[in-house]
């Protein structure tokens, strides 16, 4: 799908959560939606920005993003888009009742909308009735690809070249995508190509020209999908490094998930993304679903025979202080780089990956 545009972000009260991570990512950057404005009546007035480290800013700087109460109150302000775009991921995909009158509103004033979650909104009879009377599109990112339209892993990952690294993660929500980002940046900067294998629906509406949609896929053709993304990718750029966004965890029960960029793709290394302040897996505490060690899940991905080369970690609602801790502790311990993203860039990691492909 061509499409690109200006845009709004819904985020329905949620935008200082994770479960804005969509919004979150299409702020820090899109190749394929300029962000106007973000609706979320919690944080209205106030102004969205970025920090030199790509660390997400509220502020009163009328330079930067606005944030609107509502589609209504974006309407009145002039402010012209082509799109509105659900930032929020929920709980089980549904659409929440209290952002209908936001997209009927953005559909009626010209909006496509540009839909992340597994509700299928083009099926909606009030929204595509609405969306047919007003000539605009509803935009079902993670609808199913029909079966004639997959590929089955076929071998020909061995032809790849480009060194290969996944960014994978100990559970769900901890930032993979934007580390993944701001690696292939880091990369570019220290003089090496790079790109990045996108595997959920932000990814696509940032708007990477290389993946697929993993949890849309059927299972029989993950890995063939996988394979064809990068070995597209690697055909067509032919970079130093292809950077690929991992998914879930190898170990979250409601979605055990990694195997596949492990060994499907073929990989040259991992960088591991952790949150060293949770306990259970995220969403699961109700059940007990504790979270095994760090030490415990590298010695897991050494099983399958690929290496961690660097650890990252998230930081969410941890002091400086903790940080460096964790930051110490943890590469005491493992033995192995440990990085702040958000707090302090990722060129040394960079530097890593740089020396690792000129020493093979």
């Amino acid at each position: 799908m061509k499409i690109s545009g200006k845009a709004v972000v819904l985020t329905n009260g949620l935008f200082d959560s994770k479960s804005a991570k969509t919004a979150h990512g299409l702020i820090r950057a899109s190749m394929r939606f300029s962000i106007v404005a973000v609706i979320d009546k919690k944080f209205c007035g106030h102004f969205v920005s970025l920090d030199e480290n790509e660390k997400i800013i509220l502020d009163d700087n009328s330079s930067k993003i606005p944030i609107y109460k509502d589609i209504k109150s974006f309407v009145d302000s002039s402010v012209d888009a082509s799109f509105c775009v659900i930032g929020v991921a929920s709980a089980g995909g549904v659409l929440p009742d209290e952002m209908r009158a936001d997209l009927v509103l953005a559909i009626k004033n010209k909006m496509s909308i540009i839909n992340g979650l597994h509700s299928m909104l083009s099926e909606d009879p009030e929204l595509s009735s609405c969306a047919k009377t007003n000539s605009v599109t509803i935009y079902d990112i993670r609808k199913i690809v029909p079966r004639e339209k997959l590929s089955f892993w076929s071998g020909e990952i061995s032809s790849v070249t480009s060194t290969k690294i996944v960014v994978m993660g100990t559970d769900c929500g901890l930032g993979k995508r934007t580390t993944a980002k701001m690696v292939v940046a880091a990369l570019q900067i220290k003089g090496c190509s790079a790109d990045m294998i996108y595997t959920g629906q932000t990814g696509w509406m940032q708007g990477w020209d290389y993946g697929f949609i993993f949890d849309s896929t059927v299972n029989d053709f993950v890995s063939g999908e996988l394979e064809k993304s990068i070995v597209a990718c690697y055909k067509e750029k032919n970079p130093d490094f292809i950077i690929i966004e991992g998914q879930a965890a190898l170990r979250n029960p409601s979605g055990p998930c990694g195997g596949e960029f492990l060994i499907s793709c073929s990989v040259d290394g991992v960088v591991l993304q952790h949150s060293p302040k949770r306990k259970y897996y995220d969403g699961w505490e109700h059940v007990g679903a504790l979270m095994p060690s760090l030490a415990s899940e590298v010695a897991l991905i050494e099983a399958y025979g690929k290496r961690v080369v660097a650890i990252t970690l998230t930081t969410s609602k941890m002091s400086e202080k903790e940080m460096h801790s964790y930051k110490k502790s943890i590469s005491n311990e493992l033995k192995i780089p440990v990085f702040l993203p958000l707090e302090e860039g990722v060129l040394e990691l960079a530097e890593i990956l740089k020396k690792q492909r000129d020493d093979n």
